[in-house]
């Protein structure tokens, strides 16, 4: 993890890119204004369904995850109104659930966002997040979701953490 850190610093530092937040004391940390579920098992959203529950005031932002219907019924039975799910199908991979979703973000001005994944795709999340989600100025507020799968390869933040930061440069 100690190297994907330094390859992915060294490769913000060689194109400019602002992939960290500056070193200086950090202001009280700040709540957040939604929720971001990352699609790829419906225990996402169900899981999602109970915390949005606890955070009665947040929208939530689906993205890729279950057909509609489905995550419709999920959000429903719990009891979360419909009118704070937004469901969006654009993205075909962790990468594009936060190319795809930052904009989004930024369009309804919201600085801050819990996001929601499996334990095991959380540290690949945390990556792609930190250098897409920061370079626009939105802290990401990790929540776990337990899942018997228990990590996942190492190699796949790597890439993913490059391919982040060649969308930063590129746009695409």
């Amino acid at each position: 993890m100690t190297a994907l850190t330094g390859l992915i610093g060294s490769g913000c530092m060689i194109f400019g890119v602002p992939c960290l937040p500056p070193i200086i004391s950090s202001p009280a940390p700040r709540e957040p204004q939604a929720i971001l579920v990352l699609g790829g098992s419906p225990t996402r959203e169900k899981f999602a369904a109970q915390f949005a529950l606890q955070h009665p005031q947040l929208p939530i932002f689906v993205s890729s995850g279950s057909p509609e219907e489905y995550a419709e019924y999920v959000f429903e039975q719990a009891g979360v109104k419909r009118d704070r799910i937004h469901l969006d199908y654009r993205a075909v991979d962790t990468v594009t659930n936060f190319t795809v979703m930052v904009t989004e973000l930024q369009k309804r001005k919201i600085t801050d966002v819990y996001v929601l994944t499996s334990e095991f795709h959380m540290p690949r999340a945390l990556v792609i997040g930190k250098i897409i989600l920061g370079s626009r100025g939105i802290e990401m507020h990790p929540i776990s979701i337990p899942s018997s799968i228990k990590s996942e390869d190492p190699a796949k933040s790597l890439r993913d953490g490059l391919r982040s930061v060649v969308w930063l440069v590129t746009g695409s």
